[in-house]
């Protein structure tokens, strides 16, 4: 009643793991310019939020020194 098991071969395991890694590199290439265009605008809005808050900080912490002669 137990049906024979095939053994699986180095062969079989290649070519599945080519036939997967071909189908996830062909959707990667459709989205990789979108996913850098994205990354990019991403970093350039951090950059102006760290700036921002930056330049907010430092008019918060500014320290005015009177130099009086004695």
């Amino acid at each position: 009643m137990a049906q024979a098991q095939q053994k699986i071969t180095r062969d079989d395991l290649e070519a599945k793991f080519r036939e997967t890694q071909s189908s996830f590199q062909g959707k990667l290439e459709d989205k990789k310019q979108t996913l850098i265009t994205a990354a990019a605008v991403g970093g350039i809005v951090l950059l102006l939020l760290f700036f921002v808050l930056g330049k907010r900080s430092g008019k918060k912490k500014t320290t005015f020194v009177d130099i009086r002669r004695v």
